[in-house]
């Protein structure tokens, strides 16, 4: 029983020693809302929901995050905690998250955007109230309360065209400075800035800041211009350009121009004087241009200038003038007064050699008389001349010649033909006009004394007719050359070569070869080569397009390969293919050798039968020749029949009736002799031919 009590009293206590809890939820809110104006009140809440096992105390880790970065960690025994933000920004904006901890365990909240939104008002502030023009003025726009990125517009008011923007961005600082160039003619200065934020979250624009004034103080007036005596004018009148200018001690610089043309200067005065005798060309628009530093200011007047006399007029008979005709030159001038000075001249690279002191001038026409002519008129100083006339006098062009470059006899066909044409005398430009027989084929204009080229290429064998034609702006006179006569000759075209026989000719006997040409203009010299060989077996120019060659005895020798050259006056020389020649025995060559191999064959072959005999001879024993028709007999009386052997051949010895009919002589008679030769008569006994007793 005591035993019992103290199992369950260790079982309590062991309960008792252990805390089990677990974290249920985590829950993040906004106070007051998700969405607050810029500088309000935000506070964000966490709270915990842990269930325990007991009464027991947890320590609780609180961690805020805004935008994955940490704002803040919170130790606390208590399962809730805020993070306060005392006056919200749009820095705020964006994406909050609350993690719990507990010893070993931990949780986070959902995720919560909050939103701020506005901006504050811009502060602007200008450097310097009271500004020069010209001057740089420095505006500063801040908003102290952000962060950055900030975008900063600044606006210039009350502009004619509207307000002027410049814009400027900032990653690193809540504040940006500009630079703004004070403009002549500028006195209040309006200003103010305006602030916006971009981010992922949207785009926020503040309210414009407070207006900046900024007082313009001029360094110098407008500038006037005064033209005396007045601003029309007549020719030849004196006249005074006065510019003055109001300025407070600065080191100024006026300008007089007139349109881009500067006239008069000065420098740290504030009047500017210009003297001048003013002729039609004086007559537009004059400018007084006052400048200091970027600062100008400027006034223009037009001045109008009444005409004295009228530009003088040179009138010519022509323009281009043959030589040895009449040259007319008169100076005409309408004007308010009589003219008291008139002059021709002649003017060369800009100098002028005056030619006549009256208003005209007639002479006969020479080459020399080329040139340019004006004439000028003067009334009370004022010199004015004429437009300038060119005047051009043409001498006749002279027979012209034609030539060949370089100079040739003949002449290839459709190779190009270099011609040169000119004429020795006559005023340029001269055109030169080529001919190929009467028809045009090419034309060219020259501008010096150098002749003109021309080219052609011919496209027929033969004689071909060339001339060439001069002529200038002379109205009468052309000029026609020599008719040049040209030579056309052609290459030789394909050559051919062929022999009779073809290709193989007997030993002793000749050969003929025919060499010819499909076209070309003759001479033509033909050449027999052979291969490897470039001394030539003929030779021959011929004034046609074929020639034969036969050449009487070959020999072996003269077996190979063999080609045709051809050429004419072209010196372009064309090969023919080459053709191969073999010599060959002759027929009596071929007989003799035939009887020579024959007479051969028969000497061995009785060579061969008589030793076959002699070896069969051998080969049995010695015949006896009989004198008589009897047959032969043994000791006993008795004939012999002839008997065969195994192979169905007689015995040797064996002699056919038929063909040894002698009549039987004496038996017992011994053997005849003939003179010193023996006859013997044996009877031979072959193997197995014993004849058995009866």
């Amino acid at each position: 029983m005591c035993l019992a009590l103290l199992v369950i009293l260790l079982h309590c206590s062991s309960l008792k020693a252990r805390e089990v809890f677990t974290i249920n939820k985590v829950e993040i809110r906004a106070d007051p809302s998700l969405q607050v104006p810029n500088g309000d009140a935000l506070t964000i809440l966490c709270i915990a929901d842990i269930s325990k096992s007991g009464n027991f105390m947890i320590e609780h880790h609180f961690t805020f995050f805004k935008d994955g970065r940490i704002l803040s960690d919170i130790t606390s025994l208590q399962n809730r905690t805020e993070y306060k933000i005392p006056a919200a920004r749009f820095a705020d904006t964006g994406e909050y998250v609350c993690m719990v901890k507990a010893k070993e365990k931990k949780k986070k909240s959902e995720v919560m955007l909050v939103k701020v939104t506005g901006l504050p008002k811009p502060k602007l502030t200008a450097l310097k109230n009271m500004v020069t023009e010209g001057e740089e003025l420095v505006l500063k726009c801040e908003v102290p309360e952000e962060a950055p990125p900030l975008t900063f517009t600044f606006q210039k008011l009350l502009t004619p065209g509207g307000p002027v923007t410049r814009t400027k961005k900032e990653l690193e600082k809540n504040f940006t400075t500009i630079e703004i160039p004070v403009e002549p003619g500028d006195k209040i200065l309006r200003f103010q800035c305006i602030a916006s934020v971009y981010s992922a979250h949207g785009m926020q624009e503040s309210a414009p800041s407070d207006v900046e004034l900024v007082t313009v103080v001029e360094p110098f007036s407008t500038p006037a211009l005064v033209i005396e005596p007045s601003l029309n004018v007549t020719e030849g009148d004196n006249v005074k350009l006065v510019c003055r200018v109001v300025v407070r001690n600065y080191d100024i610089e006026i300008i007089i121009q007139k349109d881009k043309v500067i006239l008069n200067s000065t420098r740290g005065q504030n009047t500017l004087t210009y003297f001048t005798k003013v002729s039609m060309q004086d007559n537009g628009n004059y400018t007084c241009k006052v400048e200091l530093g970027s600062v100008s200011k400027e006034k223009t007047v037009n001045m109008v200038v009444t005409e004295l006399f009228s530009k003088p007029e040179l009138i010519h008979s022509a323009k281009m003038i043959d030589e040895g005709d009449w040259l007319q030159l008169q100076c005409k001038v309408k004007g308010l007064l009589p003219v008291t000075k008139i002059s021709i001249k002649t003017r060369y690279l800009g100098k002028d050699n005056l030619l006549n002191d009256s208003s005209s001038f007639i002479t006969k026409a020479h080459v020399n008389n080329t040139a340019t002519y004006i004439c000028t008129a003067e009334i009370n100083g004022i010199i004015k001349e004429s437009d300038p006339v060119k005047i051009n006098v043409y001498a006749p062009v002279s027979i012209p010649q034609l030539w060949i470059v370089p100079s040739v006899r003949d002449v290839i066909l459709g190779r190009a033909i270099r011609f040169q044409c000119q004429s020795m005398y006559g005023t340029p430009p001269i055109t030169y006009k080529f001919f190929r027989g009467n028809k045009t084929v090419n034309s060219s204009q020259i501008f010096n004394k150098l002749p003109a080229e021309f080219r052609d290429k011919p496209t027929e064998v033969g004689v071909e007719q060339y001339s060439c034609e001069a002529s200038n702006h002379h109205s009468h006179i052309r000029k026609r050359s020599r008719e040049l006569n040209i030579t056309v000759i052609a290459p030789v075209g394909k050559v051919n070569l062929i022999s009779v026989p073809k290709r193989e000719v007997e030993d002793g006997k000749g050969i003929s070869f025919r060499c010819y040409v499909e076209t070309g203009s003759l001479p033509i010299n033909f050449k027999l080569l052979k291969q490897n060989n470039r001394k030539p077996i003929s030779e021959d120019t011929k004034m046609d397009t074929e020639v034969i060659w036969y050449k009487e005895t070959w020999s072996k020798q003269d077996s190979g390969e063999y080609f045709c050259e051809a050429s004419n006056p072209t010196n372009i020389v064309q090969r023919s293919d080459v053709i191969s020649i073999n010599v060959i025995l002759a027929s009596w060559q071929k007989v003799l050798i035939a009887l020579f191999v024959l007479v051969i064959i028969v000497i061995l072959g009785c060579g061969g039968c008589c030793w076959y005999l002699w070896k069969k001879r051998k080969a049995k024993h010695p015949s006896i020749e009989m004198s008589g028709s009897a047959g032969v007999t043994n000791s006993a009386g008795v004939k012999l029949e002839p008997r065969q052997n195994s192979d169905g051949q007689y015995y040797p010895g064996y002699m056919d009736d038929s063909e040894n009919h002698m009549k039987a002589t004496d038996e017992n008679k011994a053997p005849v002799q003939k003179g010193t030769e023996p006859v013997y008569s044996e009877i031979r006994k072959a193997n197995n031919d014993a004849v058995p007793s009866p």
